[in-house]
């Protein structure tokens, strides 16, 4: 891989290390009107880059060969990745925020290694959509310009930074965490996205046939995260419109990206 391409799938981490590290400055959890504005936010990129950076190309490139039955691979990768987040979800024990009780197969767990676990879950989908991003960049067929897929990579980072901060500083305050050892397990939450990316650049660039599929796959894997975990998060309780106000600026400003970076 050159340059470039490290680059591009190492910003996304920087963005989770960046937003772990706002726990040196807050000395307590989020409010929840902020913290629901922020997932919004999340969910917003999410399904923006789902539908521009990934569906949108995935489309264009099978109709080179398909034509009208382009709608095949988008569809079918689009619900592999659906259910292989299922699948993740259901084996994977993992604890989210503000619950008590954990999700997958039972395992005794440490409740901190179960958060952990629950954002990582969200950032696997993340690391595969800009691994496949990039993945397009090197193949002939798909229309992916560099600048396209380093704009998918900013709009992550930009999305990873409150989730830094929204798993970093609870674990301080829910754990009794002191602020390093907090900040480290906030951090390497993100972790797997740049490992993921790496393994979806390469089963791409080896299976460029069925780029479509991998394409459509991780954006798939992505609303499948938006729509289990993020909204629902964002809708209960109070202050629900913050919510729906941070989902509509994150889409924008991923879409504006997609489409004047790309």
């Amino acid at each position: 891989m050159t340059g470039n391409i490290w680059v591009g799938i190492l910003i996304p981490f920087l963005g989770t290390t960046l937003g772990a590290g706002c726990v040196f400055f807050l000395k307590r959890d989020l409010r929840p009107i902020v913290q629901k504005s922020l997932l919004g936010f999340a969910s917003g990129v999410m399904v923006a880059a789902s539908v521009w950076s990934l569906l949108i190309p995935a489309l264009d490139m099978a109709e080179k060969t398909l034509g009208k039955m382009s709608i095949i691979p988008a569809s079918t990768g689009f619900l592999l990745g659906i259910g292989f987040l299922l699948l993740l979800d259901r084996l994977i024990p993992h604890l989210h925020l503000g619950e008590d009780k954990p999700e997958g197969m039972s395992k005794k767990l440490k409740k901190t290694t179960m958060l952990i676990l629950a954002v990582t879950l969200h950032n696997i989908p993340e690391g595969m959509a800009v691994g496949a991003v990039f993945a397009g960049i090197v193949s002939k067929d798909a229309e992916i310009t560099l600048m396209g897929a380093f704009a998918l990579s900013i709009g992550i980072a930009i999305q990873n930074f409150p989730e830094g901060a929204i798993i970093s500083i609870p674990l301080r305050s829910e754990t009794n965490m002191n602020k390093g050892k907090a900040f480290t397990l906030g951090a390497l939450s993100g972790i797997v996205e740049p490992i993921a990316a790496v393994c979806m650049f390469f089963l791409a660039d080896m299976l460029e046939s069925i780029l479509p599929y991998i394409l459509s796959f991780a954006a798939g894997a992505m609303i499948y995260v938006v729509i289990e975990e993020l909204i629902p998060e964002t809708t209960e309780g109070e202050h629900s419109n913050s919510g729906t106000v941070g989902f509509a600026l994150g889409f924008v400003l991923m879409m504006i990206m997609d489409v004047t970076l790309g």
